[in-house]
């Protein structure tokens, strides 16, 4: 497990840190969204891209949360399989408010990664 973005707040659109996937690259993948904090009438939209020289990430994100404008995690996989060229992830988000009011979003979220483990759970075990 690592994180893409440690915990952050937020006012505006951004871009996190270039994550070195290693590894993990080698199969799928669970990203887990994290939000600790968000404001009423606001929304985020947050989205993953990858990139093999950890400098051009491309001009279409591989990944894609639905917006969101509640606290809570969220999880989701990706499947780098037909990407073997990802070697690097960045997140991306866009803040933005519901109504016209004063002041700019505000949310805390975070990002972590971890590498899929396959788990088999038997009925009555």
């Amino acid at each position: 497990m690592q994180f893409l973005l440690p915990e952050t707040t937020v006012r505006e659109a951004g871009i996190g840190p270039v994550v070195d996937i290693g590894e993990a690259r080698a199969g799928t993948l669970i990203l887990t969204l994290g939000i600790t904090r968000i404001l009423e009438k606001e929304h985020i939209d947050v989205a993953i891209w990858g990139s093999s020289d950890g400098v051009n990430f491309g001009t279409i994100p591989i990944a894609a949360y639905p917006q969101k404008c509640y606290c809570g995690t969220y999880q989701m996989h990706l499947d780098l399989s037909t990407r073997p060229d990802v070697k690097y992830l960045q997140v991306q988000w866009d803040a933005g408010r519901w109504s016209v009011g004063k002041g700019k979003p505000l949310f805390t979220l975070y990002m972590l990664l971890h590498a899929h483990e396959h788990e088999f759970a038997f009925a009555g075990a």
